[in-house]
């Protein structure tokens, strides 16, 4: 049997994920996570076959939850089933060891065959989104990304600067990176323009 976490926080589709996944002989959920902490907890507990989860979600994102797993070497496989067909989503998640990338527009039936493909240590990646991923890079480091986010949503240069300890020229420093990387006028541009691609 292939062992499934799913993390998603609309209670909806995580119902419908997961009554479509039991429906298939081999593969059995184990539970599920409304938000990235919980799903985290789970993950380290369960340590199922495979963590299929969304992009965004409270606490921590699927992104996040994909880097954790890659950084404490956890032996989950990860399978990302979103609405977001950018880019420069599925090239953050390739980056961190994401083995699928589905959209959740796909015939149903492809995501239990994309948990058996990873299961058995292959990728099933959306041959569309893939090509696209790769002609365009994202211009951002790190820290650029997360400065950017916290701005865009409505956190001041000082507030950032305290959370990310750092001194408030440097937070100055890190937008205006971004923002000339970006070849926008302002922040509020710059993370439109970065949301829109999947670089945030």
């Amino acid at each position: 049997m292939i062992r499934v976490l799913l993390a998603e926080d609309q209670s909806m589709v995580r119902g419908a994920l997961s009554a479509l996944l039991n429906l298939e002989s081999d593969i059995d959920v184990l539970g599920s996570a409304a938000e990235g902490e919980s799903a985290w907890r789970e993950l380290q507990r369960l340590k199922p076959d495979v963590l299929v989860t969304d992009i965004e979600m409270p606490g921590l994102t699927g992104l996040e939850l994909a880097q954790r797993v890659q950084r404490y070497e956890l032996p989950s496989k990860v399978v990302i089933v979103t609405t977001f067909a950018r880019p420069g989503f599925l090239r953050r998640a390739l980056d961190a060891g994401v083995s699928g990338y589905l959209l959740k527009d796909a015939p149903a039936e492809n995501l239990a065959e994309a948990i058996r493909t990873v299961h058995r240590g292959g990728r099933s990646i959306d041959p569309q989104l893939a090509l696209e991923a790769w002609s365009e890079a994202d211009p951002l480091n790190d820290r650029e990304r997360q400065v950017l986010r916290m701005a865009g949503e409505g956190q001041s240069a000082a507030d950032i600067a305290a959370h990310l300890s750092l001194s408030h020229g440097t937070v100055r420093n890190y937008l205006s990176e971004a923002i000339g990387k970006l070849g926008v006028a302002n922040r509020i541009e710059a993370y439109r323009l970065a949301r829109q691609k999947g670089w945030l």
